[in-house]
Formats: structure tokens, sequence, C-alpha cells
């Protein structure tokens, strides 16, 4: 079974067809690439570093990471707000922000499967969040982990269901997260009895400040592989970064 959805870092520049549907430049003008490549069945994974520059390829700017597009152009106020989540086995720790303040905490949810799922689209909602930043759990080295694949699964069903709503789901590299959230909360004074409570909330903090210091430039879209899902993200996610 071919995955939902893919975690996309292009190659190519992209090109509006004249259906209006966004796909890769090819060397030959009649025939259309995918958008993104549909890779094997397999998990969700992202494109291996092969050295390449990420400027050789660049999404359409309505599908850019919110913070991005801010480092491009300080004059751009479109965009909402962008929901940090950090995934857990048993507890999800939320938080959001903007980019103009540190992010703050929302909660912790014991939730899993849909009900999650379900969840975090309802809260970026409740947020005014046009997108969902979601932390991947990687190895010191960078490599991915026996928990990577779970989170990118999970991520991969939501990244379908938040597209029919105009929400842009991407992962970040989490690595240390955890670790800085316990220095964050010892410096702010907080108890340990509430620091057992909190930490991934305040984990969730630490992913949205990575993704804000970086300019989004860490953090990869999760796109739905239907063609007709990617354009409605598109159309949707321009309509509400002009509001």
């Amino acid at each position: 079974m071919t995955s939902a959805a893919v975690a996309v870092e292009l190659a190519a520049p992209l090109v509006r067809t004249g259906t209006g549907t966004t796909a890769a430049a090819s060397s030959s003008p009649t025939q259309r690439a995918p958008f993104p490549r549909r890779r094997a069945a397999g998990a969700i994974r992202a494109s291996p570093s092969s050295g390449r520059s990420e400027g050789a390829g660049e999404l359409p700017a309505p599908l850019l990471p919110n913070a991005r597009r801010r480092g491009r152009d300080p004059l751009w106020n479109g965009g909402g707000f962008s929901l940090g989540v950090d995934l857990g086995d048993a507890r999800t720790g939320l938080a959001v922000g903007r980019g103009i303040t540190l992010p703050r905490p929302l909660t912790v949810l014991k939730l899993r499967g849909q009900k999650l799922e379900l969840t975090l689209l309802d809260m970026a909602r409740q947020q005014e969040a046009d997108e969902l930043i979601i932390g991947l759990p990687v190895s010191a080295d960078g490599r991915e982990t026996p928990q990577s694949n779970k989170v990118r699964s999970l991520v991969g069903r939501l990244a379908v269901q938040a597209a029919e709503r105009g929400l842009r789901v991407y992962l970040q590299d989490e690595h240390g997260t955890s670790v800085d959230a316990l220095d964050y909360m010892i410096s702010r004074g907080v108890k340990k009895f509430a620091r057992d409570v909190k930490s991934d909330a305040y984990a969730a903090v630490m992913i949205l400040e990575r993704y804000f210091t970086s300019s989004g430039h860490g953090a990869k879209i999760v796109l739905p592989r239907q063609p007709e899902l990617q354009d409605k993200l598109i159309v949707q996610s321009r309509r509400a970064a002009e509001i």
C-alpha cells in the first residue's frame, strides 16, 4: 500500500501548468512530471541528502512555511499562527506561536489514533493556525529512529485531512528539544511537579523556537499524494495568507 502523503524536498523548479496543477519542470515540454515524485510503497520519508543546494528546487509560495516567507520578506504579514506538536507514544505536547515573541505552551493531550489527529486539527482551528510544525525524532548524528517511522505514519494520515481544511503540515528535526525544554523550564522557575506535567508542551515550544530561529529552513512539508488535494491546498493556503 502506498503512503498517503510524502515529505517533500524538491529537486527541480516548479511550474504552473495550463490546468493550474503544480508540477516539477521536465526536460520534455509535453511530459508532466508528478508533484511530488511518487515513491515506492512504504513509510513516508524525506528525500535523502545529496549535497544539492536547497535553491535547486522551490515550493510554490503558498506552500512555503510561514517562517520562511517572513524571513524572505520581512514586510509580509500574511499567514496565521503555527501549531507546534511534540508527538509521543502516550502524550502529545502542543504550543503555538507566530515568530514575533517566544512561542507559548498550550496543553498536553493523552490521545492516540484518529482522536488525536482530529483533535490536532481542531486545536489548529481554535488557535487560528494555518500550519502544523511536528517534531521528527532523530538521533544525535541525524539518523532516523524506529520512533521516526511512527511519527511519519501518523503525520502522513494527518496531512491528508489537513489539506482538506487548507492546513499545511511540516516535519521539523526535534533532536535535543526535550533537554532544551527542561533547561528552559528550570530557568523560568517551573516547579518539579509542574515540569513533569508540562514537559511535552514545553518540548513543543522548543520545536517551534527552532523552526522560527532557522526561518523555516529545516522544515519539510508533508503533501498528500493526490494531485487534486495538492491543488486544493495551494488555493486554500493562498486565500488564507491573503486574509
